[in-house]
């Protein structure tokens, strides 16, 4: 019995050995694929919304593997927005790739500058703009803007005002391809921008050293298609599509490809 006992023992200890050397290399293959580490997603919104207008995109990124960072885009002024994103860029470890919408481009195109770990910047119905442009004189660059007739001013004492599109023109304005319900509730949640921010003139341009990227709306009210599209040429983007029935909330409407175009900045070579 002792003999048999003393075999069985063997035996037991080296299925243990076996399978921890298993898990070993199971371990080490884990930790081999890590070493290539995806690119944490930083998205910064634009007027008139707030980071949960990113919720379809945050999604299907996460979905593919993706670290994702929503920023709370302050829509004050030009510069303290770019200044406060450009801290939400340094408490990220790693390689970035940075999606603006809107207004939220401009805010990028200032934060990235000079900055070596942003590696691609993708441009959502965006504003790109060069040094001394602001977003108002790019929005009107080209005709068919109507924003300017649906906003509703609200002094803040200071010679300035807070911008809000009226609820009841917000679908048709801003999203008109986004369910109505969702719409509603986006006009009333919507965040205001200070008119500041849109008129200020923007500084060094990230899109001149970081390869671009641009998703263009083709039913954009807010910055028209033909100004989407002359500020994609102009930064020499890598790839350039456009949905021709998208609205400018384009992110909600259209996730899908949205995200992937993000992902393919993400993995360019």
């Amino acid at each position: 019995m002792g003999v048999r006992i003393s075999k069985v023992a063997a035996l037991a200890a080296a299925v243990v050995l076996t399978a921890t050397a298993s898990v070993s290399g199971a371990g080490a293959a884990v930790a081999g694929s890590n070493t290539k580490t995806k690119p944490t997603i930083v998205l910064v919104h634009g007027a008139f919304a707030d980071a949960a207008s990113w919720t379809g995109v945050i999604e299907r990124l996460q979905r593919r593997g993706y670290p994702v960072v929503a920023a709370a885009n302050p829509l004050r002024e030009l510069s303290s927005d770019a200044a406060y994103v450009r801290t939400v860029i340094n408490s990220v470890r790693g390689p970035i790739v940075l999606a603006g919408h809107s207004y939220g481009g401009a805010v990028m195109t200032n934060a990235a500058a000079g900055d070596a770990d942003v590696k691609a910047l993708v441009y959502i119905a965006a504003f790109a703009p060069d040094t001394g442009e602001s977003a108002l004189e790019l929005s009107n660059k080209f005709p068919g803007s109507t924003l300017g007739d649906t906003l509703a001013p609200v002094p803040l004492g200071d010679g300035t005002n807070d911008l809000s599109i009226r609820q009841d023109l917000f679908r048709q304005q801003f999203a008109a391809d986004v369910p109505k319900q969702q719409a509603s509730l986006m006009a009333v949640t919507q965040r205001p921008i200070r008119d500041a921010a849109l008129s200020a003139g923007s500084g060094k341009p990230a899109w001149k050293e970081i390869p671009s990227w641009f998703l263009l709306a083709g039913a954009d009210r807010n910055i028209p298609v033909a100004a989407q599209r002359w500020m994609a040429d102009r930064a020499g983007s890598r790839s350039t599509i456009e949905i021709r029935k998208a609205s400018h909330a384009v992110g909600v409407s259209n996730p899908g490809p949205v995200a992937d175009l993000i992902v393919r900045a993400a993995t360019a070579r």
